[in-house]
């Protein structure tokens, strides 16, 4: 196991409430269908699958802003397909450019699905801690009546742009951790840097669809180690680790998929979670051939709980 030396973001108490939400309007308000608006500048030109750009009426990420990030109020987005389908959201492949010029930048639109058509497996765990001050609302949610699920829909997206814009900021600064930059969140909508080639509009590959070996293996590993001190430094578990939501791109291990990211301070169940993501990534690459003494899920479970105050 490495030496962590690298200085620790600060760590909160118990009792904090990171995922509180007190404005439920926003939590509801998702991008309204280009069928229904009633804003001229929300629908799409007849023909094309370009809309204004919503940058004016998202809440944006850390600032400065990327310089390849496209900010200006003309701009349009251009809807160019799907990458990614799951049982919660699907991922859309967006360019954003300004017209006239060749200035453009390709995101990953994560969408919701409608209420009615959304599965949230196993929920429940990964949303204690997270609380609502609305009674109605919490009953709403603890019910899982269409409203509840658009809450927690809500919920979710909230988290998981709070938490990749805590953790950009923090491998910025540091260089421990890599994550697409969270560009910006409206309503259940979460529009993120496009990671992968930008000619191609393809996505960077995931860990699961590699064969690395060797030093590449051992390096890929030590990433992975640094990403989840810092995750747990921060206070957080990843909820739902897996060689299929790590991207490998320009020789970076990135974390993504962080709907499900666990406040491990104030949910019971914060050690499970540490463990469970442990156990996941340490058998895949002790399945490619790290030494399980490098590896061992045990220890860097400690390890995770110290850094986290758990210990």
């Amino acid at each position: 196991m490495r030496d962590h030396d690298f200085p620790a973001p600060e760590r909160r108490t118990r009792g904090g409430r990171r995922f509180d939400d007190d404005e439920p309007r926003f939590l509801k308000r998702g991008r309204p269908a280009a069928a229904t608006s009633t804003e001229p500048d929300d629908e799409p030109d007849p023909g094309s699958d370009e809309t204004w750009s919503s940058w004016d009426e998202a809440v944006h990420g850390p600032s400065p802003h990327p310089e390849w990030l496209v900010i200006e109020l003309a701009a349009k987005d251009t809807e160019l397909g799907v990458l990614k389908t799951g049982k919660e959201a699907d991922v859309h492949l967006v360019r954003r450019g300004l017209p006239g010029t060749d200035r453009s930048c390709l995101l990953a639109a994560k969408r919701y699905r409608d209420p009615r058509h959304r599965l949230f497996h196993r929920d429940a765990g990964y949303l204690e801690g997270r609380r609502v001050r609305r009674s109605r609302e919490m009953r709403a949610m603890t019910g899982r009546t269409a409203f509840g699920r658009q809450m927690i829909a809500g919920q979710w997206a909230a988290a998981e742009f709070a938490a990749l814009s805590r953790l950009w900021e923090i491998g910025q600064r540091y260089g421990t951790i890599t994550v697409p930059y969270p560009v910006q969140l409206r309503g259940t909508e979460l529009m993120l840097e496009f990671l992968g080639d930008a000619d191609e509009g393809r996505a960077a590959p995931r860990l699961a669809e590699l064969r690395p070996s060797g030093a590449e293996l051992h390096g890929l590993w030590d990433q992975l180690v640094d990403a989840l001190v810092v995750l747990a430094r921060s206070g957080y578990a990843h909820g739902d680790l897996s060689p299929y939501n790590l991207l490998v791109h320009a020789g970076r291990l990135a974390l993504i998929d962080l709907p499900q990211v666990v406040d491990v301070v104030v949910n019971p169940q914060g050690r499970d979670f540490l463990a469970r993501d442990v156990r996941i990534v340490a058998n895949w690459f002790v399945s490619r051939g790290l030494p399980m003494d490098l590896a061992d899920p045990t220890t860097l479970t400690e390890l995770l709980c110290r850094e986290a105050g758990l210990a």
